[in-house]
């Protein structure tokens, strides 16, 4: 019996990588196929996060060009008479509208 256990330690220390081989593996297994730690879904949610972004930064940028038009339609009667005008196609006597469709 003791010759069987000399012979399996000796075969566990000359492939001592071999549970090192396995772990590396397990951790590989966990980190690709776990639902809560794939990498596949993390790649998905960051993908989300910079599809939210762009849309964030465009929702800004409109907000702050009504804003600078709001500022200016109300600090500048000449803006707000030009865009009424604009708005429901009204001219002065002087002018001539063209509508292009």
């Amino acid at each position: 019996m003791s010759g069987r256990f000399k012979k399996l330690n000796f075969w566990i220390r000359r492939k001592s990588h071999l549970p090192l081989i396995i772990l590396g593996s397990l951790v590989v297994m966990l980190l690709f196929f776990n639902d809560e730690t794939s990498m596949a879904l993390n790649m998905k949610y960051e993908k989300e996060i910079n599809k939210l972004s762009l849309e964030i930064k465009e929702c800004k940028d409109s907000a702050n060009f009504y804003r600078q038009q709001r500022e200016a339609i109300i600090h500048d009667s000449e803006d707000l008479e030009h865009l009424a005008r604009e708005r429901f196609h009204m001219q002065r006597p002087t002018e001539d509208v063209y509508i292009l469709k």
